[in-house]
């Protein structure tokens, strides 16, 4: 009786390792098994998905075998392993082993998102909404009830964005993206505020936000940017007004159609520094470090006055006769190439998994040119050196 319990017993054990050879062998095999794939393509992890649901799916799909046998190595060996939501890149030759590994480091693919300097709330509005990969959830929303969704209700929402490349995950949401450009910019202006020059006439970083807009929007060339933010400084200090075009064509808003006219530089909008002194209420457009930077520390000097050569590049004058020597030399008689800002520089292409950046709308008056405190001399005497650079029958400013 003993001996028979023995053979049993024994008989058991070889059965049970064998059973287990099996078993394990099965497991290497369906983790060794490649992705059934001939061409790359994207394995999309929606949020709140798990690894059983994703077997099964992967599985009717035809993308892999044995599904249950993936299960069970799964809560036997990768209990408590996240299953981070996003894109997976599955390549042909891809086992099932090295598809685990991706999700193990979170390998998901990334998209960028590009948001540019100069851009209004708008433009950044839009070229959010128009990113397939982003999860919308602002659409049809007024900005004022945007910037509840982001938990700063009361705030205005332009110029409050920082210009950047984000990189986000398929399923990120609007609201998620436009939080890190906000919390982005409250930052950087925050470090720049700290090291700001001093005797500066801002009550606050937020009047600095929207000297630096002015800056943003009056040039692209970075050497020019701290000359241009000691004029407007030094026009404050004097109580001149700053007749800056930007800030007239902001105020225009859906009406501006790329032309300025002497009655819209006479209409008293908030933002019209032709017939208001001071800085506007609020920013004009979304700035860079450099524009912040530069409004924090302008340069010393002594120009008040500055008019566009044509090639994105400012001449700078300390009176207005000096100013209006300039303007006819560089506004009435306009090179054949003439550009107020300066010319485009090629972008490099973005990868399979980045997402293309919209263009910023192109104006076709220029925006940059300073306006000075009296009219410029000439034959047909206008307001401002901008009227100089387009001088026309009509009003056209």
């Amino acid at each position: 009786m003993r001996r028979k319990f023995l053979l049993l017993l024994e008989m058991g054990l070889i059965l049970a390792g064998l059973a287990l050879g099996w078993s394990a062998w099965k497991i290497n095999s369906v983790l060794e098994q490649p992705l059934h794939v001939t061409q790359e393509r994207l394995l999309d992890v929606p949020n709140g998905t798990n690894p059983n649901r994703m077997f099964y799916r992967m599985q009717n799909e035809g993308l892999l075998d044995d599904a249950v046998w993936l299960r069970l190595y799964w809560r036997f060996n990768m209990a408590g392993t996240p299953l981070h939501t996003g894109e997976y890149r599955l390549t042909p030759g891809m086992t099932v082993e090295q598809l685990f590994d991706a999700w193990r480091r979170a390998d998901v693919v990334q998209y960028n998102l590009t948001l540019v300097e100069g851009w209004t709330f708008r433009q950044v509005r839009s070229a959010v909404a128009k990113h397939e990969k982003i999860k919308h959830t602002l659409d049809g929303l007024s900005d004022s009830e945007v910037m509840d969704k982001l938990g700063h209700t009361g705030v205005f929402p332009e110029g409050r964005f920082f210009p950047d490349t984000y990189r986000f995950v398929r399923g990120m949401s609007d609201v998620e993206l436009l939080q890190q450009a906000y919390m982005r910019l409250d930052e950087v202006l925050a470090k720049e505020w700290a090291q700001r020059t001093t005797d500066l006439p801002y009550r606050d970083p937020y009047q600095a936000l929207i000297m630096a807009s002015l800056v943003e929007k009056e040039t692209g060339i970075p050497q020019e940017r701290g000359q241009i933010a000691g004029v407007f400084v030094r026009r404050l200090r004097l109580g001149m007004m700053l007749q800056t075009d930007p800030t007239v064509i902001y105020g225009m808003g859906e009406r501006y159609n790329g032309k300025i006219t002497r009655a819209d530089l006479r209409e008293p909008t908030p933002y019209n520094t032709y017939t208001m002194t001071g800085l506007p209420p609020t920013p004009i457009a979304m700035v860079g470090r450099e524009a912040i930077h530069a409004a924090l520390n302008p340069s010393n000097g002594t120009s008040l006055y500055f008019v566009a050569r044509g090639d994105g590049s400012h001449v700078f004058s300390d009176d207005l006769d000096d100013h209006n020597s300039a303007v006819r030399e560089f506004q009435l008689k306009r090179r054949a190439d003439y550009r107020s800002s300066p010319a485009p520089q090629p972008e490099s292409q973005p990868g399979v998994d980045e997402a293309t950046p919209p263009e910023a709308p192109v104006e076709d008056a220029p925006a940059v040119p300073q306006a000075p405190e009296e009219p410029p001399v000439q034959d047909d005497p206008a307001d401002g050196a901008q009227a100089a650079e387009r001088p026309t029958p009509d009003d056209q400013y």
